[in-house]
């Protein structure tokens, strides 16, 4: 069974309080981008036990840390599925705040639902995706949505960029989420990004935020160099994703970035729903 799991941008990121457990409640929009894509096959193991092939761009884990890996351990400590191959040719960049790990988890388990045929409904997924991370469940919806928490809180949100385009620059820098939060004060925001939706695009950069970058930039300038490049290039609205690093840019039209960008991993395309 083959699948194609895609990346997300994070449009805004509030990072309201620390919490009890030693994780952080956040606030922030998910928005799928459906060109950016890996390739994801899961077949019957050969050999009697599960394997992970990694092609393109190369994971530097153990294969037991893997998230398609665990994500069968879940559910095969629930149901003794059969051993698996599995099939990952990655193309999103990883420890860059796109989910490509977190999308890989939550395809897996819906590849294995399908060819184990274990019915399990998008809620239990959706249970099992949480244990593997805070957004996994996200990507069983794909779709724009407002997630609160940890990030698994998710709430419908009318909002689209559709015909817009985007372009995602990811510099070869590693920025750890451990790291990141360590550099960051949680506080409530002042703006609600409930109200999103009925602000111009163009107003967006005066609103929308990303808690996470006034501390990573001044730990890593190069990022906030991408930033302001983008705008150069004519960007509506940029920002880091997640907690980086990658930055993208929200266009009118397809931003040529092949020259100021050379040197980096970059994505442009036309974005969806």
């Amino acid at each position: 069974m083959l699948t194609y799991p895609n990346a997300k941008i994070n449009l805004g990121l509030h990072i309201v309080e620390k919490r009890a457990d030693g994780f952080h409640n956040i606030e922030t929009i998910f928005y799928p981008i459906k060109g950016l894509r890996d390739i994801l096959e899961i077949i019957l193991s050969k050999n009697g036990k599960t394997t992970l092939t990694n092609t393109g761009l190369l994971i530097d884990t153990p294969e037991s840390s893997n998230l398609c890996v665990k994500a069968w351990g879940l559910l095969n400590k629930d149901y003794a599925i059969s051993p698996v191959d599995i099939y990952l040719h990655k193309q999103i960049p990883f420890g860059a705040g796109l989910g490509g790990g977190s999308a890989d988890a939550a395809y897996s388990l819906m590849l294995l639902n399908g060819l184990f045929n274990l019915n399990l409904s998008i809620a239990a997924l959706k249970e099992y995706a949480l244990r593997l991370g805070s957004d996994c469940s996200f990507f069983m919806e794909n779709k724009p949505i407002l997630a609160k928490g940890r990030g698994e809180r998710l709430e419908n949100i009318s909002l689209s960029l559709k015909g817009k385009y985007i372009a995602i620059i990811h510099p070869a820098i590693r920025v750890g989420t451990a790291r990141a939060y360590a550099g960051a004060v949680p506080k409530p925001s002042d703006f609600s990004l409930i109200t999103l939706p009925s602000l111009p695009l163009r107003e967006w950069r005066l609103y929308l935020k990303n808690d996470f970058e006034e501390s990573i930039f001044k730990a890593y300038p190069q990022i906030a160099e991408i930033k302001a490049k983008l705008y150069e290039k004519g960007a509506i609205y940029a920002a880091m994703s997640g907690s980086g690093s990658s930055v993208f840019g929200v266009f009118e039209e397809l931003p040529d970035i092949s020259k100021t960008f050379s040197n980096y991993h970059t994505y442009s395309g036309m974005l969806e729903d």
